[in-house]
């Protein structure tokens, strides 16, 4: 579906998205009893954190994260992703992990699992984080001319 001014949008794709991060955080939750957060899963897979789910079952969705987003890649037709440089790539994992830890979690936590759940911490990180996403992206545009 296109939307007039905006070519790149794809609003089904996002809704359906949307449903299956929605279905994903809500097995996850009525499964295994835990919260979908993925910087919170990450830091039981690194042994940054000892509680959570297992250290094994951790390892085993971070590793699936990037597995699957290639699968579907591989799946609509060989879309390979395009990368900055590594360095890049390192300096931006690093800030968002030290603003995981900082914020006690991320969007997948705070604004999936959290919101959903009426959570006021939740909804003041989701707020800074959308704000700070928006910032960052004015400051980059002006930056970039």
């Amino acid at each position: 579906m296109m939307l007039p001014g905006f070519p790149d949008a794809a609003p089904l794709e996002g809704l359906g998205g949307g449903i299956l991060i929605g279905l994903a955080a809500a097995l996850m939750l009525l499964g295994a009893g835990r919260i979908a957060g993925v910087s919170g899963i990450s830091a039981r897979a690194f042994g940054i954190s000892k509680s959570g789910m297992s250290w094994s079952s951790a390892w085993t969705f971070v590793i699936g994260l990037p597995v699957g987003a290639f699968i579907v890649a591989a799946l609509q037709g060989g879309q390979s992703p395009t990368f900055v440089s590594l360095p890049m790539i390192a300096v931006a994992g690093l800030l968002v992990g030290f603003g995981t830890r900082l914020g006690s979690g991320c969007t997948s936590g705070h604004g999936v699992c959290g919101i959903s759940r009426l959570s006021q911490r939740s909804i003041v990180a989701t707020v800074t984080f959308m704000l700070a996403g928006i910032a960052t992206v004015a400051v980059m545009n002006m930056l970039a001319g």
